[in-house]
């Protein structure tokens, strides 16, 4: 039998990011082995409930001797942070039972956690009296799971019952907990790795327990699950272009398939491949949920492009495609996938979410309800436009950030009622963020962009044109062929380097004045001040004269609208690399500006 040793220096192990941003200690260090059997003693390892090589009491040998070999490597040794992340994500341990076990468990008690956090103890003195004399296969799950089944893998019914007496431990210690639909998946993959309950317990109410602000484990409100899936969604409308498109096409609901981008990780996925995600997610936290659940999107619509799919099927078909993703893709090449995509810095990552939840609580959404459908958000009964069809506005609400994508449009200004005059447009639009802006030309083309930003922030410049705005606005064509191109650095990340919110950093551009109110002074998500630009001319995202209107710039000008909106002209810009919206010297048929309202405020 093989027993682990794990010996780390006294300066301990620290989260990625957090350790990450301090200087590292000298002598850091991670070190596991699994010697020969009786050269060391480990009391808290049960010999008795033990198989070869290392299953509890609480799996099925069969299934997991056909499910994962334990083959690996029998000890772990590394001295900086950056080689256990290139380890976590090689899978070093992943072909090792007993050396992952270990390495779990150090990670885990390494977390920071509240004064008073449950643990092993705790759990022995109260599972008898919450359990009760109840069947284990008849206990029924906490609320806070919302309906999500233990998934087995590879537990035998005594690990099943395990899993279920554990969550109502977690249910009686954490009632602030109101929903974690993830949490069975997490409980029973850790039960693989645990000396017996209690520990599992022990292990589960320590990532839940977490106390580092920066640092997000699993979510536990429905508030911070359903931010998350407006932020997963977000993140595939920009990083997954071709699947979003390919969603919006054929679901009747798009938000609806993003909500369950969760469960495709904690619970749909094989067991061998949830480990290797749970490998890295203790490594660097849950931004890899993120990365692997967008790998998951872009490998299901390479497979299922130019197939037959069904508005009513498409969640069920995502499910059963990872349920069976052994069929397409190894773990090591979605992880790989995952990891080659640029994502946004964890930071700016929070301001998205933080910004979601924000939305939400205005919203009045902070339990479980049912979810508006994206299309009723563009009624065909009330929406009217003479630049663009209910289809295509429908396109293009699809393409904008998840917290207003359940707003409705609002026509602020119209060329045809307010009259072809800039002033007037200003005046319609001041006080409404964001905007969309359209353009029609006399030769039929259409064209436009989404704006991030108040025009009235135009007037801090004294009458000069000054640039202003955010890095979610983008720019797009719908005739005479759709193309959507937004900010530089979403693409091109290598362009610049996050600099610390809290740094004392002169804006790069001006930026909106910081309000009175608390809740107001959210840095905005992707402000060009948290960038370390090479020059202004990457975000030049929107300006306004009294004698012309600017969206883009440097070396060019996405769209430049004369005081008249009268003429026009579009071309290349490096704030959006994009090319020419339309005719690169237009005459202007129609403008609309539309806003973003509130259902409930109708």
């Amino acid at each position: 039998m093989h027993i682990l040793s794990l010996t780390f220096n006294p300066t301990g192990y620290g989260v990625a990011h957090r350790l990450a941003a301090r200087p590292r200690r000298r002598g850091w260090g991670f070190r596991c082995s699994v010697p020969t059997p009786g050269s060391l003693g480990l009391s808290s390892w049960a010999p008795s409930t033990m198989d070869p090589p290392g299953y509890n009491c609480f799996v099925d040998r069969d299934k997991m001797d056909a499910a994962v070999q334990d083959l690996g490597p029998k000890e772990l040794s590394c001295t900086e942070l950056q080689e256990l992340k290139q380890l976590a994500r090689q899978g070093y341990w992943a072909r090792s039972y007993a050396l992952r076990g270990k390495v779990y468990q150090r990670l885990i008690r390494d977390i920071p956690c509240r004064a008073v956090t449950p643990d092993a103890s705790v759990y022995s003195d109260i599972v008898g009296k919450i359990v009760g004399k109840h069947s284990t296969s008849s206990l029924p799950l906490p609320e806070f799971v919302d309906n999500t089944q233990v998934p087995s893998y590879c537990l035998n019914t005594r690990g099943e019952g395990a899993v279920r007496k554990i969550l109502l431990c977690i249910a009686n210690q954490f009632p602030d907990v109101s929903f974690c639909p993830a949490l069975p998946a997490v409980v029973a993959l850790l039960l693989h790795y645990s000396t017996d309950e209690a520990q599992c317990f022990e292990n589960a109410c320590r990532i839940l327990a977490c106390n580092d602000p920066g640092r997000k484990l699993v979510d536990q409100s429905f508030l911070a699950f359903e931010s998350s899936c407006m932020t997963f969604g977000d993140l595939v409308n920009k990083y997954c272009q071709a699947a979003h498109k390919l969603m919006v096409a054929v679901s009747e609901d798009v938000l609806q398939v993003y909500a369950d981008w969760q469960r495709w990780l904690f619970g749909e996925l094989p067991l061998g491949y949830f480990a290797r995600v749970f490998d890295v997610f203790l490594v660097e936290g849950y931004k890899v949920l993120y990365r692997v659940a967008l790998a998951i999107l872009k490998f299901f619509h390479k497979v299922r492009a130019g197939q037959p799919l069904e508005s009513d099927s498409v969640k069920q078909d995502i499910r059963t495609f990872v349920r069976d993703i052994a069929k397409t893709v190894s773990p090591e090449k979605l992880l790989e996938k995952a990891f080659a995509i640029r994502l946004f810095s964890r930071k700016e990552i929070q301001l998205l979410q933080m910004a979601n939840e924000k939305a939400l609580k205005q919203k009045g959404i902070t339990v479980k309800q049912k979810r508006q459908f994206v299309h009723l958000a563009v009624h065909a009964e009330n929406f009217h436009s003479e630049i663009v069809s209910v289809k295509e506005m429908r396109d293009i609400w699809s393409w904008v950030p998840e917290r207003f994508a359940l707003c409705q449009p609002l026509l602020l200004f119209s060329s045809l009622q307010h009259g072809y005059s800039l002033t007037r447009f200003y005046f319609q639009c001041e006080g409404h963020e964001p905007t969309l802006l359209l353009i029609k030309t006399t030769q039929k083309e259409v064209c436009g962009a989404y704006l991030s930003t108040d025009w009235s922030e135009r007037n801090k410049f004294g009458g000069k044109v000054g640039f202003f705005g955010t890095g979610e606005c983008f720019v797009f064509r719908l005739q005479p062929e759709v193309q959507r191109y937004e900010w530089v650095v979403i693409k091109h990340p290598e362009l610049t380097k996050p600099v610390p919110l809290e740094a004392p950093a002169a804006p790069s551009l001006p930026c909106r004045p910081v309000s009175s109110d608390p809740a107001d002074r959210l840095s905005p998500f992707l402000a060009a001040r948290h960038f370390n630009l090479p020059s202004k001319t990457e975000s030049m995202f929107m300006a306004g004269g009294n004698d012309c209107l600017i969206i883009g710039g440097g070396g060019g000008q996405a769209l430049y609208i004369d005081g008249d909106l009268n003429r026009g002209r579009t071309g290349h810009c490096d704030t959006f690399n994009n090319q020419p919206l339309c005719s690169e010297n237009f005459l202007i048929s129609a403008v609309e500006a539309w806003g973003f309202q509130d259902p409930d405020t109708q």
